[in-house]
């Protein structure tokens, strides 16, 4: 959805993030390398734009309001995204020869090897990384072949001819459009109503199609699916647009949840979980910067998610 109200630059809400953690213009302006006066007119003219007062001047300097404090928070959220979207894009374009190569599962590159890669430039700045992403059997196939130095998948068990390691849980969610019937559920649907009912679903070969078939099977029923489609972002809209139910990893449904553009529906009696793996060749054992990257994956958090 374009953005309808005016928005402010990155540089303006990076210079009064530091105001807050600094306490002064003239310090943030020091800190950014411009004048005390350049500092102070981009300030205002933030404070023109969003139409709200931002700092407290006096004789004395300057501090930020209550409606900056609060401002200042929600833009350290949006550079810190800012600096993980920056950190991901760059391990995308770089070439093969780089000195760590990463490949993961589409959830698992959209939503948390970013951040991973950015708390890695954090520690260890120089290292250079590459990207590349696909679905879990691609991801795995490509390690194999010693394409990549490191794996990132998801899925009910590990590929048995693969090292691996155990990183989090990540639940499945079964979530719909807010003006779909089992929205207003008042309780969970049974396996064979979702088995039943057309689904929009990943393509065959992704962790999360996989998970599914296992718990439906269990059952003895399998998914019908509505529409395939190749990465989740494709899957959200749809499903937002009332296409279908859809079931999608926690860690991809969130925000839209929160936000209130999707509604999670729980079904009785369906264990919708999977892992998510960190797998190397078990004739190459991680490199110390494989190595490092795979601490940093390690100390990752299970998301929470909301129920209807």
């Amino acid at each position: 959805m374009p953005l309808s109200e005016p928005y402010p630059d990155l540089a303006s809400l990076d210079l009064l993030v530091s105001v807050g953690e600094l306490g002064s213009i003239s310090a943030a302006a020091a800190a950014h390398g411009m004048t005390q006066p350049a500092a102070s007119m981009r300030l205002r003219a933030m404070e023109r734009l969003l139409q709200i007062p931002l700092l407290e001047r006096s004789t004395r300097g300057a501090r930020l309001t209550p409606a900056g404090m609060a401002t200042a928070e929600w833009a350290t959220a949006v550079l810190g995204d800012m600096r993980t979207l920056v950190a991901g894009t760059a391990a995308l374009r770089a070439d093969r020869t780089s000195e760590l190569r990463v490949a993961a599962s589409l959830t698992v590159a959209e939503y948390l090897v970013p951040r991973w890669l950015h708390r890695l430039a954090a520690e260890v700045p120089k290292t250079k990384v590459s990207l590349e992403m696909g679905n879990t059997t691609h991801v795995s196939e490509m390690v194999a072949r010693g394409d990549v130095d490191l794996g990132f998948i998801e899925g009910p068990r590990p590929p048995g001819h693969l090292r691996s390691r155990e990183l989090l849980a990540d639940e499945l969610v079964i979530v719909v459009a807010t003006d779909h019937p089992w929205s207003r559920r008042r309780r969970p649907i049974s396996p064979q109503e979702l088995a039943g009912t057309p689904l929009v679903l990943r393509e065959p070969g992704s962790g999360t199609r996989e998970v599914l078939a296992e718990a439906l099977k269990s059952h003895g029923l399998s998914a019908t699916p509505a529409m395939e489609l190749g990465s989740t972002t494709a899957i959200k809209a749809a499903a937002i647009s009332g296409a279908g139910p859809a079931v999608v990893s926690a860690l991809a449904i969130y925000a839209e949840l929160q936000a209130g553009q999707l509604v999670a529906v729980a079904c009785e009696d369906l264990r919708l979980e999977r892992t998510i793996r960190a797998i190397w060749a078990p004739s190459r054992p991680p490199s110390p910067a494989a190595s490092r990257f795979l601490a940093i994956a390690t100390r990752s958090e299970e998301p929470k998610t909301r129920r209807a």
